[in-house]
């Protein structure tokens, strides 16, 4: 691995630590900064493992809290429903995931201007929606109903399209169904854990053929970077998003799509 691929290979990690727990898409941040720098991995191995440095940021943010719901299950029934929303908001990704798998990889994953459009439109809707969201009645992200839960994780699906952005989908769900700005966030942080570690489990799965051994620097380098940079956005977005709202991710989403279209329109 020369010293440009190590530098490709750290920005592409620090990138999808910075976009993947804010409503941004880091898939679609990933495809075009690799579309536009030249970077292919086989079968976009290297798009999906260094996500486990992002999931691993959640859980040794979050190892606290999970420890204690986890440890209070057998006898408390609000930790038992907490669990329970999180699987059954995962449950329609699984099912949507595993059909459509290949499409996603080889269509919608190699279109960069779907990915452009799609930033822009998801853009659109952040700036709408973080203004005309109902009065919250949900405030704490650990206590959504099950019901609730199933509706977020179905419109978690339409971030198989790539641009659409995973955590921007279940944020701007929440924030329909009566979820605080910070509540929906979080809910986002948990719902990642099992949903990214489904995609690169499976993805590993469906690609064991095609993995290029050699690129293991690489993605090792992407995996640390994601890792540190996760860490301080997800401290800091939280806070972030109670006082300001989620406008000011909107707004990027559309000045990077529109560049992004006006450079591959040339």
């Amino acid at each position: 691995m020369d010293s440009s691929t190590t530098l490709v290979a750290a920005f592409l990690g620090f990138l999808e630590g910075l976009t993947e727990f804010i409503p941004v898409s880091s898939t679609g941040h990933l495809l075009l900064a690799g579309h536009f720098l030249g970077f292919e991995s086989a079968g976009k191995t290297f798009e999906v493992v260094i996500q486990l440095g992002a999931v691993l940021a959640i859980l040794t943010i979050y190892s606290g809290r999970l420890f204690n719901v986890f440890r209070a299950a057998p006898h408390d029934p609000n930790a038992r429903r907490f669990i329970m929303s999180v699987l059954i908001a995962f449950l329609p990704a699984v099912f949507v995931g595993v059909l459509a798998h290949d499409f996603i990889k080889t269509v919608l994953f190699e279109t960069p201007k779907l990915i452009a459009i799609m930033l822009i439109l998801g853009g659109i809707v952040l700036v709408f929606v973080d203004r005309i969201a109902p009065e919250p009645r949900h405030e704490d992200a650990m206590q959504f109903p099950i019901g609730m839960a199933l509706k977020i994780g179905i419109i978690q699906c339409l971030a198989m399209v790539p641009g659409v952005s995973r955590s921007g989908a279940t944020i701007v769900g929440a924030l329909m169904l009566g979820a605080s700005k910070r509540a929906a966030a979080e809910f986002s942080f948990f719902l990642s854990m099992p949903t990214m570690a489904g995609a690169f489990a499976y993805d590993l799965y469906k690609n064991r053929d095609v993995l290029d051994i050699s690129a293991m620097g690489e993605i090792a380098v992407g995996f640390v970077m994601a890792f540190i940079s996760a860490v301080l956005v997800v401290r800091w977005v939280l806070g972030y998003v109670s006082r300001h709202g989620y406008a000011l991710f909107g707004w990027w989403r559309i000045v990077i799509g529109s560049v992004a279209l006006a450079f591959l329109f040339k």
